[in-house]
């Protein structure tokens, strides 16, 4: 295995030009699992862990280096929330948001939260500099990105009209150190209410017919509640696998969004 340690944000992008097949490593989280697990060994690695640029997180923009651990931290409410659902403090302490967005996991916690607040993916090559890609157009699969071989993931670029209302909440086979089998993140805003989720489909989806839906009513009643749920749980695409059913996850995933829009009228 070729390793290539980068010390700032020039020298990953030179060494992912001249090496467009190297498997990028921050936290190693997600990598080393599957080289565990799965006997997967790629032939070249460079390392982000030391570069400081990747670490920044603003009030615009989080850095792709960014750990769960400081997210736990974050002035956006539901992104702490899910942070801290996030496996173990050692997890934590050396997952990162970047890794995150990268492996493009149906199931991965930070990515409905993006898709909520309508978030930018923003990757950079030498080449071609800074490109910036809406969070629909980057996933585009399971594990699957629209990001270049001689990209680099640098962060997330974050709107500033997100609103500061926000709940998450996942459930899964138990209540701690667990893979989501649905999760949610519901805000609500000047521009009404937002409803993302994650494990139901192949990428993270915004559930818009509930959303135009709830929107639409003057008053949050219990059967606008009802019919938004209905409409959340149909609206979804999940699958039947080792974690969970499809019915299941229809079903959770209508309730988990009402409870959080009644956690955010609290």
């Amino acid at each position: 295995m070729e390793f290539t340690a980068a010390h700032d944000l020039e020298e990953a992008l030179v060494a992912k030009a001249q090496q467009p097949d190297a498997q990028l490593l921050a936290g190693g989280t997600d990598l080393m699992v599957e080289v565990n697990l799965a006997d997967h060994r790629p032939p070249k690695v460079i390392s982000l862990r030391r570069v400081e640029e990747l670490q920044e997180v603003l009030p615009d923009r989080i850095g792709a280096g960014a750990t769960w651990a400081r997210l736990e931290r974050s002035q956006y409410r539901a992104l702490a929330q899910a942070a801290r659902t996030i496996g173990s403090p050692q997890i934590r302490a050396a997952g990162t948001i970047g890794g995150n967005v990268g492996t493009a996991s149906p199931a991965g916690d930070g990515l409905p939260w993006i898709a909520a607040a309508d978030a930018d993916i923003v990757v950079q090559s030498a080449e071609r500099g800074e490109r910036i890609i809406p969070w629909s157009e980057f996933f585009v699969g399971v594990k699957r990105t629209s990001i270049q071989p001689d990209e680099v993931i640098t962060g997330v670029a974050v709107p500033q009209d997100v609103p500061v209302a926000q709940e998450f909440a996942k459930v899964g086979a138990r209540n701690a150190m667990v893979i989501s089998t649905v999760s949610c993140v519901v805000m609500r805003g000047e521009d009404g209410y937002r409803v993302a989720l994650g494990s139901v489909a192949p990428t993270p989806i915004r559930a818009t017919r509930a959303e135009q839906m709830i929107n639409a009513e003057s008053t949050v009643s219990d059967a606008a509640l009802d019919e938004f749920a209905r409409i959340v749980s149909d609206e979804v695409t999940p699958i039947t696998d080792h974690r969970s059913t499809e019915a299941y996850r229809r079903h959770a995933a209508g309730v988990l969004a009402r409870r959080l829009v009644e956690r955010t009228l609290a």
